[in-house]
């Protein structure tokens, strides 16, 4: 398995970096953080806050002074949505994109796969007094079930098509209580038949609830930013009235309380974990980062803004000051986890292979022109001269060209692609893209031709092209920027030994997150880091 890179490192290995004797070392623009979103999070007996992320495949231990995280277990058994303590110390979490549920006794103990088969496994709790587990899919898939942490019983399925059972928790009279995602409720389900009662409504999307010491639910609103209580004695009428705990920012994922009734809130477009007071609601930042998972990007024409496709969040980027402006947010607007984005005059086009989403948005005033859907894991788009939009679609490794009203006009543009990843309109109106299979390919956007002009390329994803018309190529295999003179193949290392290439998980895409690049026109290059989570500039000489 290829080492991971931790935020602690990247000093040592830009310093280790070669470079092209006309470029500076990089530096960063936006700041590393320390997850690739940031999901589950749990207090285990021995006081240590964890957290998920699935995209990073790992479960974190965080210091809850510090913030400074290191990885408890990694990739690919590590992927984690959610994570749940049991009543002897014990540790189960759930693989979202593996369909797995993991369990160990203890750090010493070998990790066991409990269940498999289970696409969008996302929540899971244990009953502190009986050591009975309960496992929840949503997203990929909506059903409750209860698990045996022996592994030897199938799961018992309580109940499905519930409305998204999201980050539930046992309560002490032996019922589950959670938020449905899709309802805008909290209920109570009984585990023994599947009966579910309404306790709470009210919410945009909650998220995620948790109990204090005190039998007090509280309760995160991703839509909205809030955190919520419903107290214990309103539980028990059935007359719940939930209470401002907290105004924070949307893209809320999950919540812990420790014994002492310290409540901890994972933010996943913030890559944040914060601490709440719930007496004064007042907020502690543990840890944060400016962006979450930036991939693809795309540069103004005058070079001051960058636009990041952030996975969690659609982002802008001054070039000068580094500022970082949220366009969107997930799950607190219409974003669609993107991974790639391009410009036009007037448009940002961003694409969502995870949902199969086309999103058009107005450069000028923000608001989302169209949505497309139904498209096969697509990986970029770019817009041609008469308005007409060609998706590079990877899972069918095909162009695919949408014209006409509401772009409901489909026609195939080409086929026999082989990974397409970043994709863009070159100096000359052709379109230019890398390929997984190593190839940077130009496809005449009329005819569909498509030749190949380079070939053995070592994962090329970010792509870019100079006011000299060479080519920009992040080589994510080998962690580097080249520079490709498509006349002759010339190829010339700008920068090397990057922190890019992180291993793409189960469930994802051969590119995994895709490296963004740019080229300013004085020569300036852009590129997000897969590894570490930041956004690096790297200056010609003289500049």
């Amino acid at each position: 398995m290829r080492a991971l890179f931790p935020v602690t490192l990247l000093a040592s290995l830009i310093s280790a970096s070669a470079f092209a004797t006309n470029y500076s070392t990089p530096t960063p623009l936006v700041a590393p953080s320390e997850f690739k979103g940031v999901h589950g999070l749990a207090v285990d007996q021995q006081g240590r806050l964890l957290a998920g992320s699935v995209v990073g495949n790992s479960i974190y231990q965080v210091d809850k002074q510090t913030g400074v995280a290191r990885i408890l277990v990694g990739p690919d058994e590590g992927q984690a949505d959610d994570i749940a303590i049991g009543p002897n110390g014990e540790m189960a979490w759930t693989g979202f994109y593996l369909g797995k549920v993991m369990y160990r006794e203890n750090d010493d103990a070998p990790i066991k796969v409990l269940v498999e088969g289970k696409p969008g496994i996302n929540s899971i709790a244990f009953n502190q007094k009986t050591g009975q587990l309960y496992a929840s899919q949503v997203f990929l898939g909506d059903a409750l079930w209860e698990l045996d942490p022996k592994g030897e019983k199938e799961p018992r399925l309580i109940n499905k098509d519930m409305g998204g059972f999201n980050g539930f928790e046992v309560g002490t009279d032996g019922s589950l209580y959670g938020p449905l995602w899709f309802k805008g409720i909290a209920v109570k389900i009984d585990p023994s038949n599947g009966n579910i009662e309404t306790i709470a409504d009210g919410f945009g999307i909650p998220a995620a609830v948790n109990f204090d010491s005190k039998g007090n639910l509280y309760v995160v609103d991703t839509l909205t930013g809030k955190l919520m209580r419903v107290d214990a004695a309103e539980l028990k009428s059935g007359a719940a009235e939930p209470k401002m705990v907290a105004q924070l920012s949307t893209a809320l994922d999950n919540l812990a309380i420790d014994p002492q009734d310290n409540i901890f809130v994972s933010n996943m477009a913030d890559n944040s974990i914060q601490q709440v007071d719930p007496k004064t609601g007042e907020v502690r930042v543990i840890t944060s980062g400016e962006l979450a998972v930036p991939a693809g990007t795309a540069l103004s024409d005058d070079g001051k803004t960058l636009y990041v496709a952030d996975v969690f969040a659609f982002r802008a980027v001054d070039t000068t000051s580094g500022k970082v402006t949220d366009l969107r947010r997930a799950h607190g607007s219409d974003a669609e986890y993107p991974v790639a984005v391009n410009l036009s005059n007037d448009l940002l086009l961003a694409t969502s292979f995870s949902t199969g989403t086309l999103h058009l948005i107005d450069r000028l005033d923000n608001t989302t022109i169209a949505m497309v859907h139904g498209l096969n894991a697509p990986s970029d788009a770019v817009e041609l001269d008469d308005g007409s939009i060609v998706v590079s679609e990877m899972g069918s490794g095909s162009l695919i060209h949408l014209s006409g009203d509401e772009l409901k006009i489909k026609r195939t543009l080409t086929t026999d692609l082989f990974g397409p990843v970043q994709m863009i309109r070159g100096q000359d109106g052709q379109i230019y893209l890398t390929e997984v299979a190593g190839f940077l390919t130009r496809v005449d956007p009329k005819s569909g031709e498509i030749t190949r002009l380079a070939k053995d390329l070592k994962m090329p994803e970010g792509l870019a092209q100079a006011s000299d018309g060479s080519f920009i190529i992040a080589e994510t295999g080998v962690r580097r920027l080249i520079k490709l003179d498509a006349t002759n193949g010339e190829q010339t290392v700008l920068a090397d030994n990057l922190p890019i290439g992180f291993p793409p998980g189960p469930g994802m895409p051969p590119s995994g997150i895709p490296t963004g690049v740019e080229i300013a026109d004085d020569g300036t290059l852009y590129f997000t880091s897969d590894v570490d989570n930041g956004l690096y500039k790297i200056i010609p000489a003289g500049n």
